[in-house]
């Protein structure tokens, strides 16, 4: 899967774009993609600025415990359940907006109903390499082929739900 397949759907149009920042890992990995597409973004914890952004950006490399601290810290556990903008988690970024994760037995923004768990013992993790994703007929994927490829680096997933756009299998189906 290609960068711009993958930002495609935040650049149709010129918009307030606000990548979250949380002390989690690959906030500016994500920024410097966009920037290389020609799409302006801010990174912000700000409060304000994300409540006026036309599109969130959630992504995250990191531990699901020590995110939701500095969440919980700073109010974002309480504003982000709250936004109604287009709205796009990357791996712990997605992670955080489901129920509960089994990495360190923490509590999670509970925006949707699924739980996060820890890939089987029978499973290799982290799961790192390249793998299918199943996309449904949402509009953040009209430009990929279906199936395509996209590249895994993680050791939890999240459950397959009523919001699920996309899965992809290893070991178990889970929400990609």
């Amino acid at each position: 899967m290609s960068m711009r397949h993958f930002f495609s759907f935040f650049s149709r149009i010129t918009m307030n774009i606000v990548i979250i920042k949380y002390n989690a890992g690959n906030v500016f990995s994500v920024s410097n993609a966009l920037e290389r597409l020609g799409i302006n973004a801010i990174v912000s914890s700000d409060l304000e600025v994300i409540q006026q952004a036309d599109k969130i950006i959630f992504p995250g490399v990191g531990e699901a415990s020590t995110a939701m601290r500095f969440l919980r810290a700073n109010g974002l556990d309480l504003l982000i359940p709250k936004l109604k903008q287009p709205f796009f988690g990357i791996c712990l970024g997605l992670q955080l907006m489901c129920k509960h994760s089994e990495e360190n037995n923490t509590d999670c923004l509970g925006i949707f109903d699924e739980n996060v768990k820890l890939f089987p013992p029978t499973s290799k993790v982290p799961q790192m390499g390249w793998n299918l994703l199943d996309a449904t007929e949402s509009s953040l994927f009209e430009d990929l082929p279906n199936p395509a490829y996209v590249y895994y680096v993680h050791s939890y997933y999240a459950e397959v739900g009523e919001h699920t756009v996309a899965t992809t299998s290893y070991s178990t189906t889970f929400s990609a």
